[in-house]
């Protein structure tokens, strides 16, 4: 650059509209993001501008209320474009009489908040990448401000919530995340009374760590297991101690608070993302199933010890070398023990059906563990007696 003179450092028209959100947003309340999105809306020459936020069944896309949003009914994810916009996790463009109507996926770290949607006259590449980066900073927007209020927890509940499940709601990490190398999806049912199953996991450096646990029983009892199980869980994984360690020290923290007659089955893997090295143990939980070429290739049976609390032998590690693609899924006993309406337990081969059909579509692993869930439900009669949960791992390479 010439000594003397300045680079143009004027605001350009996207400029203002994206600082605009970033400029209130630190102390900007939850029930004001509405406001400021259809100001920012407006000002683009947008109209009618809605938030659509994921109820906790999976099943809904619910308007989030606001002074300037538009309102209506629940969406129904499987049956609307905006749904097509979330499964999918891409821009959904539908020509109206009045324009078109796009619909944005709220996206933050792959996880799906939700859908924006807003009516443009037309649309060109200029609308596309602003309407894009928006939508971005409204995802972020919701997730910042979701810890502050019970605005959105109202929004997403589509009907009454037991104790037990809103504690097990509060305890979970987003239900996925969408990495270059991994990607984690996982869904709990039934959604507003589930008791004792849960999941985490967390992605440090170049390792996924997952755990999946299922406490014995049901309702309060068993969420305050859990509770306590994935609270040790995730001190033993922050300090950076082994697989069997970690098995040991829930195992203690579970045996001191509630005794040797409970337990809690769980699962621990940790999978190196450059490699796609898994390692796994197995305490007392159903065997994860690979999924490779979209197909179910295997059970992964590998040598198992007690469920946690009951003072097992030190676990073994099993390891597996994954593929590009290749896909785990980790499910508690619930999806396979569920009786059908004619006695039959539902089974693992069932399971596999499923499994198989869905993968067939290609979808991403998000849609899959959703429709996946939604799939086994239906063919159980639409019956969960106990809580069925799913958490899938993908190796991206």
């Amino acid at each position: 650059m010439t000594a003397g003179r300045r680079a143009d450092r004027s605001e350009s028209f996207g400029e203002a509209l994206l600082g605009e959100i970033l400029d209130s947003a630190h102390e900007l309340p939850p029930h004001l993001i509405g406001p400021l999105i259809a100001d920012v809306v407006d000002r683009l020459g947008g109209r009618r501008p809605q938030v659509l936020l994921q109820d906790y069944g999976q099943l809904l896309l619910v308007p989030l209320p606001g002074e300037g949003l538009t309102g209506g009914e629940p969406q129904v994810i499987d049956d609307s474009e905006a749904g097509r916009c979330f499964l999918d996790a891409v821009p959904v463009e539908v020509p109206r009489e009045d324009g078109v109507r796009v619909h944005l996926p709220l996206l933050d770290g792959g996880d799906q908040v939700g859908v924006m949607a807003v009516t443009l006259d037309s649309v060109d590449d200029h609308d596309r990448r602003l309407l894009l980066r928006i939508s971005g900073l409204v995802a972020d927007l919701l997730v910042t401000k979701h810890g502050y209020s019970d605005l959105f927890f109202g929004v997403r509940r589509g009907e009454a919530m037991s104790v037990a499940a809103e504690i097990q709601w509060s305890l979970l990490p987003p239900l996925a995340m969408i990495m270059p190398r991994v990607a984690v999806a996982g869904i709990l049912e039934p959604a507003y009374d589930v008791g004792g199953d849960s999941f985490d996991y967390a992605l440090n450096d170049d390792v996924l760590h997952v755990a999946m646990i299922d406490a014995m029983g049901h309702g309060l009892d068993a969420a305050t297991m859990a509770t306590v199980a994935i609270g040790a869980y995730r001190h033993a994984r922050r300090a950076g101690i082994g697989l069997p360690e970690i098995y040991d020290f829930m195992d203690r923290a579970v045996a001191e608070q509630f005794g040797p007659e409970h337990f809690v089955t769980a699962q621990m893997m940790q999978l190196d993302t450059t490699t796609g090295r898994v390692q796994w143990i197995n305490a007392g939980h159903p065997s994860p199933i690979l999924v490779r070429d979209h197909r179910v290739a295997q059970r992964l049976v590998a040598p198992t010890t007690l469920p946690v609390g009951l003072g097992g032998s030190v676990p073994r590690i099993s390891e597996l070398g994954l593929v590009r693609g290749d896909r785990v899924l980790c499910f508690t006993d619930g999806v396979v023990e569920e009786h059908k309406s004619g006695g039959e337990e539902f089974g693992e081969d069932q399971l596999i059906d499923c499994v198989n059909q869905l993968e067939r579509t290609g979808r991403g692993i998000r849609a899959v563990t959703r429709s996946l869930s939604h799939t086994l439900k239906q063919a159980r009669g639409g019956r969960t007696s106990d809580d069925a949960t799913l958490l899938m791992v993908e190796w991206r390479g």
